[in-house]
């Protein structure tokens, strides 16, 4: 398998350490980006790569198949969505959307001194 699991060997743990493994497949090139643009609502391969900033096709396919394996995105009648586990995943994601705009402005008035 191409991709991190819990109990097999991942970035920064040996053993897989489920956190570590969960980590390292989100540390994956647009994989956060996918999670994020799913939550607002299911959509075709098309969609969700306008959403991506038209994200390469046979990355997005890859991303895709690595978060329907890990039972974080599935195929529906509308399209992608995330699973109830992928929306127990954003639900915890979501806030650092929030404090990463504090953090930028914090950036910006720090610069700006």
């Amino acid at each position: 398998m191409s991709f991190p699991l819990p109990g097999e060997p991942v970035r920064g743990s040996k053993t897989g350490k489920p956190i570590m493994a969960l980590f390292d497949l989100l540390g994956r090139t647009w994989a956060l980006g996918i999670i994020w643009n799913l939550q607002k609502s299911s959509c075709t391969f098309r969609e969700l790569q306008q959403r991506c900033e038209n994200i390469s096709p046979t990355l997005l396919n890859k991303r895709i198949s690595e978060l329907k394996e890990t039972s974080i995105v599935e195929k529906s009648l509308h399209g992608y969505c995330l699973t109830h586990l992928g929306n127990e995943l954003f639900n915890l994601i979501e806030p650092l959307g929030s404090w990463s705009v504090n953090w930028n402005n914090s950036l910006k008035e720090s610069m700006d001194e």
